[in-house]
């Protein structure tokens, strides 16, 4: 049976609070970034329930902001029309965990633990991932760990992940520039691999921007496949309009 992408993302990385209305999904984000603050539609939406939706994003103090997915073409085109722009077009990657355990990690190159320690939140505060991000990790429900990369006797990297529905997604992985091209980003998907299977998962999964061709070339060059995609739209404010 194919995982529900979306219930995964949502699931393993999760809003401050979700408000269903109709075919609207609204997600309150606290500075989580913009995958647990953006609106989602489960089917068509009126231009009166756009409105609704723009209006309870500024009382939650973001900017409009939505996440479309496949199926929602007309949704997209529509608020295309009412000057948003796309941002952040994003590929979710999957891969069978067991493939990524044919190759024994070495003694203390990858540790999973949770709570953080202090040095992972550093780390993680470095590369911008925040209080607010900190938060959703914090959050985050059934089986999820940490993960902190050492390389050369020095903190090498750190990552989140979590688990839904037999799969682990990871999120928030984070190697300080002076430790890249170190083959750390590897360690991490295959210590994050060992660690899905002992909690029984199945699957490891990412997401990742279209962007970022680090990390893109990062999880084709371990086998993984994109399994899903999307993108957002927002709309900026502060820009003036014809």
């Amino acid at each position: 049976m194919t995982p529900d992408w979306f219930a995964v993302v949502d699931a393993t990385w999760p809003a401050a609070r979700i408000e269903t209305r109709g075919n609207l999904v609204l997600r309150e984000g606290r500075g989580g970034g913009k995958r647990v603050s953006a609106a989602s539609a489960m089917g068509p939406l009126s231009g009166a329930e756009i409105g609704a939706a723009e209006d309870a994003m500024r009382a939650m103090g973001q900017q409009p902001l939505f996440q479309l997915r496949p199926g929602n073409e007309d949704l997209d085109a529509e608020l295309a029309e009412r000057g948003y722009d796309i941002v952040d077009p994003v590929n979710i990657y999957a891969i069978a965990a067991e493939r990524l355990t044919d190759i024994p990690i070495p003694r203390v190159t990858v540790f999973t633990l949770w709570e953080p320690l202090a040095i992972m939140r550093e780390l993680w505060a470095q590369g911008g991932i925040g209080p607010g991000r900190l938060a959703v990790m914090d959050r985050t429900k059934g089986p999820k760990t940490g993960l902190l990369m050492r390389h050369r006797d020095k903190p090498g990297g750190v990552a989140f992940v979590a688990i839904h529905d037999s799969v682990a997604m990871l999120h928030a992985l984070e190697i300080p520039p002076h430790q890249r091209r170190q083959g750390l980003g590897k360690w991490a998907m295959r210590g994050a691999a060992f660690w899905a299977l002992d909690n029984g998962a199945q699957t490891l999964s990412v997401v990742c921007t279209k962007a970022n061709e680090g990390a893109n070339a990062l999880y084709r060059s371990l086998g993984m496949e994109i399994v899903g995609e999307y993108h957002y739209r927002l709309l900026d404010e502060g820009r003036e309009t014809t």
